[in-house]
């Protein structure tokens, strides 16, 4: 009986595993080397350890085969931890964090200096940057697939430099039509 039901385990994990779609998670520091070859915009995923909406983002959200598809042909997607101890250069600024408590590593912890530096609200927030690098929106919260989508193609059709008041940013959203499709 033991032996079946580890088999059954077993080959749920691997049906999972097959059906997850991945995105193409990089550092923010290869992200930026890479736009320097290839032009492309970023998505950056800030979360913590113990951010229960971060997760439900990673399962319900970024493993969506759409979604995932998407994001991997259009931007560079980095994961970042908002309370983490990663290290890099952006905009020739050395950013860390210097307070960081290994020993809250999946509780609260101080906030990153980057974090602070794209003055993010909360957990989870996707921030979305240029071709160049330059820091354009976070948007805030957990997003369902097709709720996501809206953001993903405004940016990468570059609407969002065409839409100057909240009458024309509701007249985008009304008219658009989303088509990932969520299982």
């Amino acid at each position: 009986m033991k032996k079946k039901i580890v088999s059954l385990c077993a080959i749920a994990f691997v049906c999972i595993s097959i059906n997850a779609q991945k995105i193409n998670w990089v550092s923010m520091d290869e992200a930026l080397a890479l736009q320097q070859k290839n032009p492309k915009k970023i998505m950056v995923d800030v979360y913590t350890n113990w951010c229960g909406p971060c997760k439900m983002l990673d399962k319900q959200t970024f493993q969506n085969e759409d979604v995932a598809n998407y994001v991997n042909e259009n931007f560079y997607a980095v994961k970042f931890n908002g309370e983490g101890n990663d290290t890099f250069t952006y905009k020739e600024n050395e950013f860390s964090n210097p307070n960081y408590d290994a020993s809250k590593a999946n509780r609260r912890n101080s906030s990153h200096q980057f974090a602070n530096y794209l003055d993010l609200r909360g957990y989870p927030t996707i921030a979305f940057f240029d071709e160049d690098g330059n820091f354009l929106y976070p948007l805030t919260g957990f997003y369902k697939p097709n709720q996501l989508e809206f953001y993903l193609k405004l940016f990468v059709a570059d609407k969002h430099k065409e839409i100057k008041t909240k009458e024309e940013f509701q007249a985008y959203f009304d008219a658009f039509t989303p088509q990932f499709k969520v299982k």
